[in-house]
C-alpha cells in the first residue's frame, strides 16, 4: 500500500466513491495511489489466520464485542444503532471532514480509530454504571442526598428539583399562571405602599440612623391592651407610636398574599368559637392583637406562651405571618424576573433590588422535631386552596418518617402532669435542622439552604453547623439575609444549653464570606450596605419572663421599626397551689453585684443554712438545684466533707436513679440532691421527703408547687415536722414575683429583714 497524501489536500480530489471508501475503511483505496519514481521499500507485515476478512468484517466483530457497553451508552441517549446509523449516512459531509482531520495524519489509521473508540467506551462505562445506579434507587425509592460516598457534604439537604424551585429561573406567569394577578395588584400604587411588607422592606435607612441606633437608648411607652395586657413600645429612631389594639379586623386591611385570604379561615377554624362575630371570624383574641403587632414588622417579646392553653394559636399566628413575608419576597422576585426578561438591553436594572445576599428569608428556631412537624402542616394547609388543589410536596416522605413519631414507643401507664404531656408529645429529638423552598404551588423540603426560603431547626442544629472559631467546616453565610426570627419555646432552650441561643444570635446577619453564585444588580441596598440586623424582625415568644431570655431581646434586637414587649406582672404566685400544711422560710442572702451572686449563694449556704439541717433528726431532706454547675459545685462539697448523701441529675443512669430514690425514701441516705434540669425532663414523684431546701428559686414558678406537694406522697410523715426553706437575692425578683406574687415580692425586697415566713396549706 502506498504513502497516503495530507488530508485537506485530498478531500478537494476525491470523487463521491472516494469517499465512502474513505468513510467506511479510514483510508484511501490503494488504485488511486500515486506511485513515486523511484522504489519504496518493502515492509514485511505477519497476518492472523483470518487475514482475508475485509476490514468491514472485522468493524462488525469489533462492535460485536463491545456490544454491551455500546447498548448501556445508547440506553442512557434513548437511540438505538440503526437511528444513528441512518443519521450518519444523511451527514456524511460533516463525518467525512472530521474523520479526514483525526485520522489520516499517519498509517494504520483504521487501528488507531479502533483504539479511541474502545478508550471512549469505556470511559462512558463508569458514568453509565452510576448514572443507572441512580435511576435504580430513585425507582426503588431510595434518597442518595444523603449518602457520604457521592460527595454530598450536607446530609440534611435533598439536591434534586433545584431548578424547580430556583428563583433566578422561574418567572410570575410559569408560577401563578395568571400574570393579570399581579398586574391587578400592582394596578393600584397607593394600595400597594400602603403593604406593610413593602413600607418596611423599602425604607432606606441614612448613616446617621444607623449611628443613633447603636449609641443612643431607646424611649419607651405603654399601652394597656384587652387581650396581651401591659404593652410596652420601645424605639430608637423616634418617638414609639403606641398601636391600638384592633377589635375587629378586616382581612383586606392585613394585605395578605392571595391564597391566604382564603385558606387561613379553614385552617385556624379549630381555635375559634362560637363566641366570635362574624366580622371576627378570622382570629382568635389573642391571635389578632399578636398579628397586628407582627404585621407591622416590630419586634415582639411574648412571655406567656403556654404549651396547654395557647401554644397551639401563637404557632399558627407566626406561620401566617411568616409565610406571607416569604410568598411576597418570591412573588417580587418572579415578577422581576419576567420585567426583566421583556426589557430592553442596556436599561438601568436598579428598580429591580429585591434580594438579599442570600436566599433564605425566615429562621425558625423550636426545640423538638414535633414542633418542626406542625410548623410545615400548617404551611402545607394554607398553601393548599381546596382539597382539588393539593400543592406538590418533595420528599414529603422521608420527612413524615424522620420528624414523625410512633404512637406505640410511649410507655404505658406514666402518669405525668398535662404540661409535661403537652411539651413532650410526638418526636421530642432535639438536633435537626431542615430547609424548606416555597412556591404558590410548591414546596421542597430538605432544600439546601442556599436554596431555601425557610429553615426551621433546633439551637444544637444550628450550633453544629456553624461551627466554632477554628473549625474547618463551618458555615454561616445564609443567616447573612434573615429577615424574620422566630424563636418560639424559649424557656426550653434554658433546659436544653442556652450558649447554643447565644452562639447563634452572635452570627445573625454578618457579612458573607463568600458570594455563592448572587446576581450583585438585584441585591437591595441595605443588604450590601450590612444593615440587614436593622431591618431584621425577631419574634420572641416564652412561657417566662427569665433575665437571659430578657437579654437577648434588648441586646440582639435592632429593628428600625421598634420593639413591642408584653409585661403583665404575677399578681398571685405559685405558692398558692400549695396544698399541703407547710412552714416556707425565704431568706434573703445579700449580693454586690450579679457576678458575686453565685459565690455568695454557696457560702451562705454552707455557713449558715447546711450547719441547721447536718443534725439526723433532720433526715430527709432534699435539695433543689437548679444550676447544674451549682450542682456540681455542693456535690463536691459534701463529698469532701463525707456527709451521708446521694443525688440525681440529668446524667444520672436510670439504676442510679432507682438506687437513689430508694436510700433516700428509707433514710439511709440524709441529703438528696436534685437538679431542676431532671424534674424537667422526668416529673418523678420523689417520696420521703420531710425537708426542703431551694438553694435557688426554680425557673418555672409551677415547679415550686409541684416539689412542695411531693411531700402528700411521704409514708407516715408528721406534718409538724416538715420544713421548707428558699435562699434568693435582690436579683430574683422576676422569679420572686412568680412564686409569692407582685405584692409580696415587693414587700420582701424593700424589707430590712432577711427572713419571711409563709404557712401554706388546707388550714391556712
Amino acid at each position: 500500500m502506498g504513502k497516503r497524501r495530507g488530508g485537506r489536500e485530498l478531500l478537494r480530489g476525491l470523487s463521491k466513491k472516494q469517499k465512502k471508501h474513505l468513510r467506511e475503511f479510514g483510508e484511501e483505496h490503494p488504485f488511486h495511489d500515486k506511485v513515486p519514481g523511484r522504489p519504496e521499500a518493502t515492509q514485511v507485515c505477519e497476518l492472523s489466520d483470518n487475514s482475508d476478512k475485509s476490514s468491514a468484517e472485522s468493524d462488525s466483530e469489533t462492535e460485536v464485542e463491545q456490544v454491551s457497553v455500546y447498548h448501556k451508552l445508547l440506553a442512557t441517549l434513548k437511540t438505538s444503532p440503526e437511528s444513528e446509523s441512518e443519521e450518519e449516512e444523511e451527514d456524511e459531509s460533516e463525518s467525512e471532514a472530521e474523520e479526514s482531520e483525526t485520522e489520516m495524519d499517519s498509517e494504520g489509521s483504521q487501528e488507531t480509530r479502533e483504539a479511541d473508540g474502545g478508550g471512549e467506551d469505556q470511559n462512558d462505562v463508569p458514568e453509565q454504571e452510576e448514572a443507572t445506579d441512580t435511576a435504580e434507587q430513585q425507582a426503588d425509592g431510595i434518597d442518595t442526598s444523603c449518602d457520604p460516598s457521592r460527595g454530598v457534604i450536607e446530609e440534611f439537604t435533598d439536591v434534586k428539583h433545584e431548578s424547580e424551585f430556583s428563583l433566578e429561573t422561574n418567572f410570575m406567569e410559569e408560577e401563578s399562571g395568571d400574570c393579570n394577578a399581579d398586574k391587578r395588584d400592582g394596578s393600584s400604587s397607593q394600595a400597594f405602599s400602603e403593604d406593610p411588607f413593602k413600607q418596611h422592606m423599602d425604607k432606606e435607612l441614612e448613616e446617621k440612623d444607623v449611628e443613633k441606633m447603636s449609641t443612643l437608648p431607646k424611649t419607651s411607652s405603654q399601652s394597656q391592651w384587652p387581650r396581651l395586657g401591659q404593652v410596652t413600645f420601645s424605639s430608637t429612631l423616634e418617638k414609639p407610636k403606641t398601636l391600638k389594639a384592633d377589635k375587629e379586623v378586616d382581612v383586606k386591611q392585613l394585605y395578605l398574599h392571595k391564597p391566604l385570604e382564603s385558606t387561613w379561615p379553614k385552617v385556624n377554624k379549630q381555635f375559634l368559637s362560637s363566641v366570635n362575630k362574624p366580622s371576627d371570624a378570622f382570629f382568635t383574641p389573642l391571635q389578632r392583637e399578636l398579628f397586628c403587632i407582627m404585621n407591622t414588622y416590630r419586634d415582639l417579646f411574648y412571655p406567656e406562651r403556654n404549651a396547654l392553653t395557647n401554644g397551639e394559636e401563637i404557632r399558627h399566628a407566626y406561620c401566617l405571618h411568616a409565610l406571607n413575608h416569604v410568598l411576597k419576597a418570591n412573588s417580587q422576585v418572579l415578577s422581576n424576573n419576567a420585567k426583566k426578561r421583556n426589557q430592553k438591553p442596556g436599561t438601568d436594572n436598579d428598580d429591580h433590588r429585591d434580594q438579599g445576599l442570600t436566599r433564605p428569608k425566615v429562621l425558625m428556631i423550636v426545640p423538638f422535631r414535633e414542633c418542626a412537624l406542625r410548623i410545615v402542616h400548617i404551611f402545607i394547609s394554607l398553601l393548599e386552596v381546596n382539597d382539588k388543589r393539593k400543592i406538590d410536596v418533595s420528599n414529603k416522605k422521608r420527612f413524615k418518617g424522620e420528624f414523625g413519631s410512633d404512637p406505640e414507643e410511649k410507655p404505658p401507664n406514666l402518669k405525668r402532669p398535662e404540661d409535661y404531656e403537652a411539651v413532650f408529645a410526638g418526636n421530642i429529638d432535639d438536633h435537626f435542622r431542615i430547609g424548606v423552598a416555597i412556591l404558590q404551588k410548591s414546596m421542597r423540603l430538605y432544600a439546601p439552604f442556599y436554596s431555601s426560603d425557610i429553615i426551621i431547626a433546633s439551637p444544637l442544629g444550628m450550633r453544629t453547623v456553624i461551627g466554632a472559631e477554628g473549625e474547618k467546616k463551618r458555615d454561616f453565610d445564609f443567616l447573612s439575609s434573615i429577615e424574620i426570627l422566630i424563636i418560639d419555646q424559649a424557656d426550653i432552650y434554658l433546659m436544653q444549653n442556652w450558649e447554643h441561643v447565644l452562639h447563634l444570635m452572635k452570627h445573625m446577619n454578618l457579612l458573607p464570606l463568600d458570594s455563592h453564585g448572587v446576581d450583585f444588580s438585584r441585591v437591595r441596598m441595605l443588604n450590601l450596605n450590612n444593615w440587614c440586623r436593622y431591618y431584621r424582625q425577631t419574634l420572641l415568644f416564652s412561657a417566662l419572663q427569665d433575665p437571659q431570655v430578657n437579654s437577648v431581646f434588648n441586646k440582639h434586637c435592632f429593628n428600625y421599626m421598634g420593639q413591642v414587649a408584653i409585661r403583665n406582672v404575677p399578681l398571685s404566685g405559685s405558692i398558692s397551689h400549695v396544698v399541703v400544711q407547710l412552714p416556707h422560710v425565704f431568706r434573703r442572702l445579700e449580693a454586690e453585684s450579679l457576678t458575686s451572686v453565685i459565690d455568695t449563694r454557696f457560702q451562705f449556704f454552707i455557713d449558715k443554712v447546711l450547719p441547721e439541717y447536718r443534725d439526723a433528726i433532720m433526715s430527709h431532706t432534699l435539695i433543689y438545684v437548679p444550676s447544674y454547675f451549682d450542682y456540681v459545685r455542693l456535690r463536691n462539697y459534701f463529698k469532701k466533707e463525707e456527709l451521708n448523701f446521694t443525688h440525681i441529675c440529668e446524667y444520672t443512669k436510670k439504676a442510679a436513679v432507682c438506687r437513689a430514690r430508694r436510700f433516700f425514701l428509707k433514710g439511709e441516705k440524709q441529703f438528696l440532691l436534685f437538679t431542676e434540669r431532671f424534674h424537667f425532663y422526668k416529673r418523678y414523684t420523689i417520696k420521703g421527703i420531710r425537708n426542703l431546701i431551694f438553694y435557688e428559686l426554680p425557673t418555672y414558678s409551677h415547679f415550686y408547687s409541684e416539689i412542695c406537694n411531693m411531700m402528700k406522697a411521704t409514708d407516715n410523715g408528721v406534718d409538724a415536722t416538715w420544713t421548707c426553706t428558699v435562699l434568693y437575692s435582690k436579683y430574683d425578683a422576676q422569679k420572686l414575683a412568680a412564686v409569692v406574687g407582685i405584692e409580696r415580692a415587693a414587700q420582701m425586697l424593700q424589707s430590712k429583714k432577711n427572713v419571711h415566713l409563709f404557712v401554706t396549706g388546707e388550714s391556712e
